[in-house]
């Protein structure tokens, strides 16, 4: 096991109705909130209302920034932390899935420094980014998760795209903690299916990814991932069958926090290229993040872990998927074919042109992802320097 330093300040508050404390939470940290959300969902489900009385209730000021997008764009962090800066807020609060929890934590950046957002985004041309990683300064976030996915509610990170320029990538720092976090799974019950089912795609991809590639003598951290694995599996499709099952809603919540919180790393490091070759592919086309990464994920296994570390994918089957093959090999195939299987049953086994994404822009895309998610170097770093051509035949495999 690896050395490492493991800070998680967030204050995770958890259960049915926990919503309903928003305000008095709030009034502990702030005066005035800028609450930020999507442009419709939380409107539709009653979330926005329910944080909205509870506000009122405990006498918060509030003002509403309703415009985030899925894949939230530059732009629209920028008028949101404008927003913040005239209206005097002194909390960011967020509602709704990882798109919502980015775009609040990006904007609680900008509302401080006055800086586009489109500076801090990692592998950017203007490079500007080296010297503003990791942000030090934002105004305090609090976040109310109603998707089980990124992770985002109580880690540093978040995920910005430059619609104009097709950049995709992270921005993080110390204070892009949020100080408090509210898992209620209740908020998770109306959230549409497809989702669900790409949101617990991106937890199974958060945890394989540093399984994958970190340090293969980390045994607890291994031990983690694969219960956590094995959770998502479990409880995705009775989710999607039943939408308020309350066991397999919290259970898959929980789960997306504690794959990315920082424990199953720890000791352990690892990288994430999957998650960086399917950001080009939503930064050019707009897909969802989950969706992608199922596309991508079979053909990763084969190509790249199959070749490089077979031990590691072979345990993953017997761990996650109970794979009874001795052989490694023998093991890796029944694994893809049990992921696949997977996919296919909560309805995310996808292509590429499915998808709408052109076969012309396969080249362009895998070497901006080297450039992008690169980060001055000339290769995505993986269980080997993974070069522009063997993202690009990762994409050439799931194409159709």
């Amino acid at each position: 096991m690896l050395n490492f330093s493991l800070h998680i300040p967030t204050k995770i508050i958890f259960g049915k109705g926990e919503v309903g404390r928003t305000g008095e939470i709030v009034r502990e940290h702030a005066k005035k909130v800028l609450v930020v959300t999507g442009r419709s969902s939380t409107k539709k489900t009653g979330a926005l209302d329910k944080v909205i009385k509870s506000l009122e209730g405990a006498g918060v000021g509030f003002v509403v920034f309703d415009q985030v997008e899925p894949n939230p764009r530059a732009e629209t962090v920028d008028r949101g932390g404008q927003m913040a800066r005239d209206e005097n807020c002194d909390l960011i609060l967020a509602l709704g899935g990882g798109s919502a929890m980015d775009a609040a934590k990006a904007i609680a950046t900008v509302a401080i420094s006055g800086r586009p957002i489109h500076e801090y985004i990692r592998g950017n041309k203007t490079g500007l980014w080296k010297e503003l990683q990791p942000v030090k300064e934002a105004l305090p976030v609090i976040t109310i998760p109603t998707l089980a996915a990124t992770g985002s509610e109580a880690n540093s990170n978040a995920v910005i795209t430059n619609w104009e320029t097709k950049e995709k990538a992270g921005v993080s720092g110390p204070a892009l903690f949020p100080r408090v976090a509210i898992l209620d799974p209740e908020l998770t019950y109306t959230v549409p299916a497809h989702y669900t089912a790409d949101g617990a795609v991106d937890i199974f991809a958060h945890l394989y990814e540093g399984y994958m590639t970190g340090d293969e003598n980390a045994d607890v951290q291994d031990e983690l991932t694969e219960g956590l694995m094995r959770n998502v599996v479990k409880y995705a499709k009775p989710a999607l069958e039943n939408p308020e099952d309350d066991h397999a809603r919290a259970h898959l919540i929980w789960t997306s926090t504690l794959a990315l919180i920082g424990l199953t790393s720890a000791g352990r490091e690892g990288s994430n290229p999957v998650h960086k070759i399917e950001h080009t592919l939503s930064a050019f086309y707009d897909i969802s993040h989950g969706r992608g990464i199922a596309v991508l994920t079979p053909a990763y296994f084969r190509q790249i872990i199959r070749k490089d570390r077979p031990q590691r994918l072979a345990r993953l089957g017997r761990q996650v998927f109970q794979v009874k093959h001795e052989d490694d090999l023998e093991a890796c195939d029944a694994t893809i074919e049990a992921v696949q299987e997977w996919f296919k049953e909560i309805g995310t086994l996808d292509t590429l042109k499915n998808l709408g994404i052109k076969q012309e822009a396969l080249k362009v895309m895998a070497e901006e992802t080297i450039r992008v998610g690169g980060l001055g170097h000339n290769f995505l770093a993986a269980t080997h320097p993974l070069t522009a051509d063997e993202v690009l035949h990762l994409y050439e495999e799931v194409f159709e």
